[in-house]
């Protein structure tokens, strides 16, 4: 058994991220973040689907379109394979909590 809240990284100067199921098909991960954002010229293309949802804390994410999607506890977003986005802002009071599903 995990509990997402446990065991939070103590270092707040880097992102953290965990796997919590791993497979061929699809990947479970946590993601621990006090405040980072994405390097300036750093957009993510994937090819996979991502969809996110925030524990705790908040998060922007920024499409190459120019859209800004704010994401507060229990929001969640599938961002579709292929499509460049980068994270803008998260809390940098709190632990910014998000669980990210990975697949094909």
């Amino acid at each position: 058994m995990i509990n997402v809240f446990e065991n939070l990284p103590e270092n707040t100067e880097l992102e953290h991220f965990q796997d919590i199921v791993k497979s061929d098909a699809v990947r479970i991960e946590r993601i621990v973040s006090h405040g980072q954002s994405s390097p300036e010229e750093g957009w993510y293309d994937q090819d996979e689907h991502e969809w996110v949802l925030v524990l705790s804390g908040y998060g922007v994410l920024e499409f190459d379109c120019g859209k800004l999607c704010q994401l507060k506890p229990g929001d969640c977003f599938l961002i579709e394979a292929g499509r460049k986005h980068r994270v803008v802002e998260t809390s940098p009071k709190e632990a910014t909590v998000w669980l990210a599903v990975f697949y094909r």
